[in-house]
């Protein structure tokens, strides 16, 4: 991810979107010795969106969200939420029901969209 190039796709294991950011960044300190600060600027820059996919407590796999990395402030990654699952039941077998839901947050780096011509008819 550090070359460039768009495009990339990872599989990461993390309990929350925010989780799963500070794990790369742990995974890279590992590798070698580099500021903190570089190493998140570096992330921030690199990824775009996370989705995180969990595992509910009957059993079944859902998107629970969708976050935009929006950058490093304070010297944190800066995460801003999409969309989340919000859980409105369960059926007569358990199972949960529910949606994912738009935050009312918008994307707010939509560059590349621009770029590849996808802004029109995007709501923003």
């Amino acid at each position: 991810m550090n070359t460039g190039h768009d495009g990339s796709l990872s599989t990461g294991h993390a309990n929350s979107t925010q989780d799963m950011l500070n794990r790369l960044e742990t995974l890279v300190l590992m590798g070698m010795d580099i500021p903190l600060l570089a190493v998140r600027n570096q992330i921030a820059s690199a990824i775009d969106i996370v989705v995180q996919l969990g595992r509910l407590r009957d059993k079944s796999r859902k998107v629970l969200e969708i976050a935009e990395v929006t950058g490093v402030k304070n010297g944190e990654i800066t995460v801003q939420p999409i969309y989340k699952f919000v859980e409105t039941g369960t059926d007569s077998q358990g199972k949960i029901k529910g949606e994912l839901r738009a935050t009312g947050n918008k994307l707010s780096n939509v560059d590349k969209l621009a770029h590849a011509g996808l802004l029109d008819g995007f709501m923003l």
